[in-house]
This record gives structure tokens, sequence and C-alpha cells, in this order.
């Protein structure tokens, strides 16, 4: 155990601190939930954690029908093969490809700022936090403007709580659609990232597989901007909530940049992250986990443990260690899209706050809706006056 996770596992027993490591459900079918920070990393770093869903739930009967395409991604992989598939599509989220789009990013956020009524009450959410990062990624893949709006919905019904037969078939025209696009790039190959992907080669100079190019397409497009959609209203809601330091921003441009790991700290887009299981004892915090059992890791709690993070519910642009949030992750698997998802969030937050400083909420935050969904958190709208 390190010293950081024995201080957590002290701090929680004497404070009143919930335990990093909790086993919940009924006996001989519990699972682990993780919520502190330093657990949280080592959980999303450990190999005895598997992603491979497929393989946990190979005997088990379901009545669900996810399409394989999304089912059996890259998210459900583990080394080697998460790796030769993540080297593949890495380059199309560099550095480099992130500050090439930038301008054409500002310029989108421009016009959806352009298209906003400033004398009636606007849902940042469907005018700005949805459109902005579904263009976006579309842009990449070539989708046709027209279809945009279609595979948004499709999107959104992926991660809709409490309706597993909508979100299934949503699947499977998720499916369809990326499969045809794929084909379609194959007869038509331009400059989009299908089209690179389609040529890549490995460095045993194999290319990918139709299946693989399909899967890779879906989930580009469903987490490129499902989490970019909910980082965006996440992070004006806590402005909002913290008027002076919207104030500031507002005043100091420059200053929004630094702000972001703080803001994505305390709003975390994703509140758990995808299925893991133990493939063999794992100890966190002196819990023992036994094998086969899933695990949970809980990113927006642990980006507010107060053991890391003191006074971890306040907005602290001052916070010394703030770059250390995990909002996406850690490890291997920590998101691809993170550099993107971030300067469409720098991009958003600097015009929105230079063009309207004086923004305010439309309704009181109780009446805000949530979407409802374990994994992801975010709004259903966030109604303001600009």
């Amino acid at each position: 155990m390190s010293e950081h996770t024995r201080v957590s596992a002290e701090v929680a027993r004497h404070s009143g601190r919930p335990s990093p490591v909790q086993e919940t459900g009924s006996p001989g079918r519990t699972s682990f939930v993780v919520s502190g920070y330093a657990e949280a990393r080592q959980a999303l770093q450990e190999q005895a954690l598997s992603k491979d869903t497929n393989a946990f739930f190979a005997e088990t009967t379901s009545t669900r029908d996810v399409h394989p395409v999304i089912s059996r991604s890259m998210l459900a992989t583990d080394a080697p093969e998460h790796g030769r598939l993540r080297r593949l599509v890495a380059g199309a989220f560099s550095t480099g490809t992130v500050l090439g789009l930038r301008p054409w990013i500002e310029q989108l956020t421009d016009q959806l700022l352009d298209q906003m009524d400033v004398s009636a009450p606007v849902d940042l959410v469907q005018a700005l936090a949805v459109p902005l990062p579904v263009a976006v990624i579309s842009e990449l893949l070539a989708v046709p403007t027209s279809d945009r709006p279609q595979l948004g919905m499709l999107s959104a019904r992926l991660f809709a709580a409490g309706r597993p037969a909508d979100a299934d078939a949503a699947s499977h025209e998720l499916a369809r659609y990326m499969n045809d696009l794929v084909h379609d790039r194959r007869a038509h190959p331009g400059e989009d990232l299908v089209s690179r992907l389609i040529a890549a080669r490995d460095g045993n100079g194999e290319q990918l597989s139709q299946f693989e190019l399909t899967s890779l397409a879906a989930l580009l497009l469903v987490a490129g901007h499902e989490t970019t959609t909910h980082a965006i209203g996440n992070a004006v809601l806590e402005l909002l909530r913290a008027p002076a330091t919207l104030a500031h921003l507002a005043g100091n441009p420059d200053a929004i940049a630094p702000a972001i790991d703080e803001l994505l700290r305390l709003a975390s887009p994703v509140a758990v992250s995808t299925f893991r299981w133990s493939t063999a004892p794992v100890s966190l915090s002196g819990q023992e986990i036994p094998a086969g059992r899933p695990v949970l890791v809980a990113l927006g709690q642990a980006n507010r443990d107060a053991v890391t993070f003191p006074d971890p519910d306040r907005l602290d642009l001052e916070r010394g260690n703030a770059s250390a949030q995990i909002a996406f992750g850690h490890g291997i698997h920590r998101c691809l899209g993170a550099p993107l998802a971030k300067a469409e969030l720098e991009i958003v937050l600097r015009a929105l706050l230079t063009r309207f400083p004086q923004l305010k909420l439309a309704v009181e935050p109780d009446q805000l809706q949530w979407q409802a969904t374990r994994l992801v958190r975010g709004l259903v709208a966030l109604p303001v006056q600009l």
C-alpha cells in the first residue's frame, strides 16, 4: 500500500469520510465502488482490473441486444489489443491536430452565439453545448451536415437510463450508419479521419478490419461529443454559481485556460468510468477485492476527495494541484480526446464570457434537471439570461 493510500484510509477512519472503496450489492452478487482519489488512480491502471466486458458476461444470460460494434469497442479491450487500436487513432487527437482545429472551432462557436436571442432565456445545452461538439467530431469523420442531428440523437439514446430497449435499438442504427460510412470512404477516400484509419497500418503492417473500423468510428462519434457536451454545461453552471469567479474570467480571458482543470475537477462530465472487473484478487486501500467482481471507479467523487483536494466542493482557481484531476480517466485507457475536449471547453468559455459577461441563470438552481444516467453527469437543459 502506498503512503498516500495509507493516509487516505487513515483519514477516512477518523474523519467520517466515506470509505474510498466500498462493497455493494446482495450476497453473491457484489461489486465494488472506488471513490477515493488515490484508490481510483490505482484502479485505473491496475492490470488485474480488466476492461474485457465480453469475457465477464460470456456465461451470463441477458435480455439486452447491444450491437457488437458498440459492446466490443476499443473501450472493452485490454493490452496488447487496446494499445494496437489506440496507436492507430491517436494521431487524430494530437496536440498539433487540435491546434490546427482551433480557428475552425472558434468560428463555429461564434456562429452559434450569433444565433442566440439576447432578449429571452436561452438553453445553453441545446443552443451550444450539444451542437458544437457534435459538429467538431462529425467534421473529423466527414459526416454530412444533414446527418449530424440524427447521430447526436442516437448517441443520446445510447446513454438514456431506464430505456434499455431504445438504447439497444439505437446501437443497431448507429452501427448500420457507421458501417455504411466506412464502406463509402473505402470507395471514395478523403482527408477525413475514417479515410486515414482505413489506410493506417500497425507495426506489423496489418490494417484494421471492417468491424474494427466501424467500431472505432462509432466510438469516436459517441465519446467525441457526449462528454464534451456535459463538460461545457457543467462548467458554465459552476461559474454561474460563483459570480465573482465568472466576472474575474470575463474580465481576464487569458485566465480561462488555466482554469479548465479546476472546472473539470469540480464538475466532472463522467461520473463513473466504464466497466471493469477483477481477473485476480486486488487490494485497494486495504480493501480486498476477490477475483471475478465488477469494479466501478467513481471519477466525479474521486475528483472531490478532500485528502487530495482540500475544500473539494469549492471552485478554487488558485488550487495548485488541479491538473491532477482524473475527469478523463488515467492510465492506458485515459480518454484519447481529452486535448480536443479541453480546447473546445476553453474556446466556448472564452467566447461566451467575453460576449456575455452578465450571464445569469434564468431559473432557480433546484429547477435544473440532470440526465438520468449513471455513467455521465450532465444537464438536460441550462436556461440562462444572456
